[in-house]
């Protein structure tokens, strides 16, 4: 496979075995003792065994940072700073998927900063309150094809005392180098392959989506769903495929690109689910797709038309492309139903609807949206029945 750097939306190094070249990125970006940031079950694998014996021959000392969890928390994000600091590191490499890169930018953010994590939530300009000064280096290495957060501008953290997930915000969130090495996703359950790829699909859908002039992002979306398109299930059935893995990490990237546009009731929906019952973010945004499109029908039919001649579907409609993303899940052997993952006495409707509406993705929905729409979606979600 051959090898790639580009520069766009940051520096990216693209292709097979390009993890190898890891000294050198801390090298170019004056990093002389990094933080490597991932989760524990990485932290024991090859992968990371690798990684650290590259930046070892090459004598650049390494601390590792790995207690991240699945939807990661303020606490993991203070230890981590906190262990920065002792250990006087000058750089992250935030590694693994959404939960690594979220905590490990988090991490190089607020190594520096003296306010508390929440006073950045991405709210207003929030942001201008940092020290820019103070911001670490990022190194972002990806090992799922999903979250894009390599190519992103926030982390999405939960903030234990409230149960709410906030998106933090900063310009410099956004990694100077980003390495898309698909050897180092090959050894992914074909179940998160699943997820992650749904989770890719939803960025894209969602930026393509939402409202505003932002023909860059709309067209990044575009190619980001035709690649998925074509790639996604070949990726789960066979996930020893380079090509596969290569492109779906690509079209993660393009997804967490496209959608500085702006998200929708997907996100808004999945974060409360997320933060109060611990599901997977990708799983949550793939059950929660048919329903927010059907809702949304009326404001998006033309550009869901428009994402159909581009995929070049079968059945070129709204109602086409809904059973495209339906037949695509049941093959994928997605849930369809919320209630498939949430036991009904767990699932407090009231709340969660309230979450749904403050989420900062709500703007970004095509339709406006009101608390009861939040319940209506929801509710349908758990019967299974979607809008008509």
């Amino acid at each position: 496979m051959q090898k790639y750097n580009w520069n766009y939306p940051t520096t990216m190094w693209v292709g097979e075995n390009r993890i190898n070249d890891i000294a050198l990125a801390c090298q170019n970006l004056g990093i002389s003792k990094p933080l490597l940031v991932t989760d524990k079950g990485l932290a024991e694998t090859d992968i990371v065994k690798n990684t650290l014996t590259i930046l070892e021959d090459n004598k650049i000392s390494t601390e590792l940072y790995f207690n991240v969890v699945g939807n990661p928390t303020g606490t993991n994000v203070t230890e981590g700073a906190n262990y920065y600091n002792k250990n006087s590191c000058d750089g992250v490499i935030a590694f693994g998927g959404g939960s690594g890169l979220d905590v490990g930018k988090a991490i190089a953010f607020m190594s520096g900063q003296t306010l508390s994590l929440w006073d950045f939530e991405d709210v207003g300009d929030n942001w201008t309150k940092a020290n820019s000064d103070k911001i670490a280096p990022i190194i972002a290495v990806p090992t799922t094809a999903g979250t894009g957060s390599e190519t992103g501008r926030a982390s999405v953290i939960l903030n234990e005392e409230t149960g709410v997930k906030n998106i933090i915000f900063h310009p410099k969130f956004l990694p100077s180098i980003v390495i898309l090495d698909p050897v180092l996703t090959l050894g992914l359950p074909a179940k998160i392959t699943a997820a992650t790829g749904m989770d890719a699909l939803a960025h894209n859908l969602e930026a393509y989506c939402a409202p505003g002039y932002h023909p860059m992002a709309d067209g990044i979306a575009l190619e980001g769903m035709r690649i998925i398109n074509e790639w996604l299930l070949e990726a789960v059935n066979n996930g020893s495929n380079i090509e596969a893995r290569q492109n779906m990490l690509t079209a993660a990237s393009m997804g967490s690109t496209a959608f500085q546009k702006g998200l929708g009731a997907i996100h808004s929906l999945s974060h409360p689910v997320n933060a109060l019952n611990n599901i997977h973010h990708g799983l949550s945004n793939s059950i929660f797709m048919p329903y927010v499109l059907t809702f949304n029908k009326s404001v998006i039919e033309k550009k869901i038309i428009k994402i159909c001649n581009y995929l070049e579907l079968d059945e070129r409609s709204f109602d086409g492309f809904v059973k495209w993303v339906l037949d695509l899940r049941k093959k994928l052997d997605m849930p369809h139903k919320l209630s498939d993952v949430i036991d009904e006495k767990d699932f407090d409707l009231d709340r969660l609807s309230e979450m749904a509406l403050a989420d900062p993705s709500t703007g970004g929905n095509p339709k406006k949206l009101t608390k009861e729409d939040m319940k209506i979606m929801y509710q349908h979600s758990m019967t299974g029945e979607l809008f008509k």
